[in-house]
């Protein structure tokens, strides 16, 4: 199993992975922050060109992944992403796939595999993050990030949670759940803030992430708005 840790956990964490000689490592295309001199980057193409095409247009993920490979020896990675939040790794044992969210990816040891999955019509239509969803499958370490901390709501079997569909990072596939309103009226729906949320029937663990990427993109839009006048 790769070596690694996660650095800083409790405030803008990076990935510190230790590969051993030949050892690789895939990652979001902006995810290296520095590497040892034995160790190469370069541009992969999930799945292939179609792969790196559907992750692009209907996930909104980067067309290229970094493939990051100890040629030269053993050599130390770190990497990390973008906004301020959690990393947290999931180790998936082949049994099960898990379901991503957009920009909830990182990278991901060799053995995992990242393709596109596709909601139903009704859940994709409502959905912020529209029809297709990342889905993880194989056996290895990935790690996801969030905006603001990773808490993982661990359901019992028959147990149900509901998230707003902005704070959801991943669940497991096996897991049923659907897209609904936040009330009972679309008005008061809409009155409430919330909208649309997600009920997950256990068991299964749903993780999600303490704040919403659409509320801090709508903050900082209003800022550039007022600051423009």
């Amino acid at each position: 199993m790769m070596e690694y840790k996660i650095l800083y956990p409790e405030a803008f964490p990076v990935v510190e992975c230790s590969l051993r000689h030949g050892e690789a490592i895939k990652a979001e295309s902006d995810a290296m922050i520095a590497m040892d001199a034995t160790v190469d980057v370069e541009g992969k193409m999930e799945g292939g060109v179609l792969g790196g095409i559907m992750r692009r247009v209907f996930t909104g993920e980067s067309f290229f992944l970094q493939r990051l490979v100890a040629s030269r020896g053993a050599g130390k990675v770190l990497f990390g992403h973008p906004l301020p939040g959690g990393i947290m790794d999931v180790a998936l044992d082949g049994s099960y796939g898990m379901i991503v969210q957009k920009g909830g990816f990182l990278a991901a040891e060799e053995t995992v595999n990242i393709d596109s999955k596709m909601q139903g019509l009704m859940q994709g239509f409502f959905s912020q993050e529209g029809f297709f969803l990342l889905k993880l499958t194989g056996k290895g370490i990935a790690f996801l990030s969030s905006y603001g901390v990773i808490h993982v709501l661990n359901l019992e079997a028959g147990e149900e949670v509901i998230v707003d569909n902005g704070h959801l990072v991943a669940w497991p596939d096996y897991m049923n759940y659907k897209i609904e309103k936040a009330s009972n009226g679309w008005i008061s729906s809409v009155m409430s803030g919330e909208c649309l949320v997600c009920r997950f029937r256990g068991p299964g663990p749903v993780l999600i992430q303490t704040r919403n990427p659409a509320g801090f993109e709508t903050w900082i839009q209003e800022i550039v708005r007022k600051g423009g006048k």
